[in-house]
């Protein structure tokens, strides 16, 4: 067994014995990145010097005794949208490839201060653009089930990382479902919070009104525990909510028994992988097996959702992306005959052929005569999405669906086909809408690739999702399967 297919406690328990030291489980990652990143591509930038000073610092204090942080010694991989004092961030884009941030964002403040070590960045989409990882101006990611497949999108890199068993855990973010759908392709678990329960600041903006940043883990006790130390109000995010944080591991108690949980009929419908829908019913039979209830009900406006999200995101990240105009930072162009030249030719080089697919409709739904019938519009039909869970949480706890309509699909497939790539977020893209919490965990294989099964919460109820989750986990041994890799 590997030291990262422990469970968080047992690692801190192995620590504290002196059967194990930072330093082992600094070389332990490093040691299996050297091993596998080769084939998997999970990340673009390592830290390695810092993370062995750092290691040998907490190795220290292990030694001297005292109290000791949330994920004290745990390595992590970090998103390389989330900025890193003195580490390259990129967006895994060839604009910011000369971007060394001089802060860190509020969540990496937050895993310093649990006392993880930060192994490195991990590729992505670029500018989280993508639900594949093959939208990476450098190299795109491969799935360790199988590296013709894609890790999906877009923190690939996250979620691949964390199946090798390259790390412990990764931070990745989710705008329409990037941290829920790699989670599933790649056969761990991803939590998607409550818009505003984790910080923003520090998150390079896709679209502002959608991004949240959140946890992948192999398990669900672990992504508690790293939900625990990222959560919080933060004054420098204009959006992040005031509102008391729970202890999540509390809420772990295995119990359901009176748990009502909602079935959405549009999330089996058409379009649906017949193995991926009989592993979500054969799911719906183990939480009756444990004394929850479930029904069907319907999301009349989830297929209004995909239009609405690409409007909805493709303008605020118009908006967003404006900032990169090769004056300020970032990759300049070189011998440009004027300022609006220095802008053209910047963007053109700069920028990968989907963000300049989603920058112009964003900058078309926006654009005089136009913002009415198509901007507004988006904005009316989120406000009905809204409602439609609204209606069904007066009647139920939780909902339940698949993560994916499919599994994972081979490298190369769909990438010419931008539609058909959009559809595969149809199942997490209306949480996104929605603002409201929801976790991917494992509940079956097809072909021999992960499926993953989406729970779904009322805004900042993560306690009951995470227990939902957990109590699914602990009947089952889905996310005990590993990927046969190196």
């Amino acid at each position: 067994m590997s030291l990262f297919d422990l469970r968080l406690q047992d690692v801190h328990s192995k620590l504290n014995n002196k059967e194990l030291t930072v330093s082992d489980l600094v070389d332990a990652s490093y040691r299996r990145i050297a091993e596998t990143d080769e084939k998997i591509k999970s990340f673009l930038t390592l830290n390695e010097e810092n993370a062995r000073r750092q290691a040998d610092s907490l190795d220290k204090q292990l030694q001297e005794g005292g109290e000791r942080g949330l994920l004290f010694g745990l390595p992590a991989g970090v998103k390389d949208n989330i900025v890193t004092e003195g580490l390259l961030t990129t967006c895994a884009s060839q604009f910011l490839s000369n971007y060394n941030p001089i802060y860190d964002a509020t969540t990496v403040s937050k895993l310093k201060s649990a006392q993880s070590v930060t192994i490195g960045k991990l590729n992505m989409d670029e500018f989280a653009m993508g639900g594949s990882n093959e939208n990476s101006s450098y190299y795109p990611t491969r799935n360790p089930w199988n590296p013709e497949y894609v890790p999906g999108g877009s923190s690939g890199g996250s979620a691949a990382s964390v199946a090798a068993g390259q790390v412990y855990f990764s931070l990745g973010s989710d705008t329409g479902g990037s941290i829920r759908q790699p989670a599933a392709y790649c056969g761990i678990v991803g939590l998607k919070p409550t818009y505003g329960l984790v910080s923003r600041f520090g998150l390079v903006a896709f679209a502002s009104s959608l991004d949240q940043i959140g946890p992948l883990t192999k398990n669900v006790e672990d992504s508690a525990y790293v939900l625990q130390a990222i959560a919080g109000y933060d004054e420098k995010d204009s959006t992040s909510a005031n509102v008391d944080i729970p202890d999540y591991t509390s809420a772990l108690t295995g119990d359901v028994k009176g748990l009502r949980i909602g079935v959405p009929r549009e999330y089996l419908g058409e379009g649906i992988d017949p193995k991926v829908k009989e592993a979500v019913m054969h799911a719906l039979k183990t939480f009756e097996s444990m004394g929850a209830t479930w029904e069907e009900v319907s999301l009349p406006h989830t297929e209004y959702a995909i239009a609405t999200y690409y409007l909805l995101s493709s303008s605020e990240a118009s908006s967003n992306l404006a900032r990169f105009d090769g004056v300020r930072y970032g990759v300049r162009a070189d011998n440009p005959d004027n300022l609006i030249d220095l802008y053209r030719k910047s963007r053109s080089q700069g920028f990968g052929p989907e963000v300049k697919r989603r920058i112009m409709l964003g900058t078309y739904a926006l654009s005089s005569g136009y913002y009415d019938a198509y901007y507004l519009k988006a904005q009316k039909v989120r406000t009905l999405i809204k409602q439609d869970f609204d209606n069904v949480f007066n009647q139920y706890d939780i909902i339940i669906g698949p993560t994916a309509p499919t599994t994972a699909f081979k490298i190369g497939e769909q990438v010419g086909d931008p539609l058909t790539m959009y559809l595969n977020d149809i199942c997490t893209i209306p949480v996104s809408l929605a603002g409201i919490p929801a976790i991917s965990v494992p509940c079956g294989t097809a072909d021999g690739m992960p499926i993953g099964l989406q729970i779904i919460g009322k805004a900042f109820d993560e306690s009951t999702v995470l227990r939902a989750a957990h109590a699914f986990e602990q009947q089952t041994e889905f996310h005990k399967l590993r990927p046969q890799l190196g």
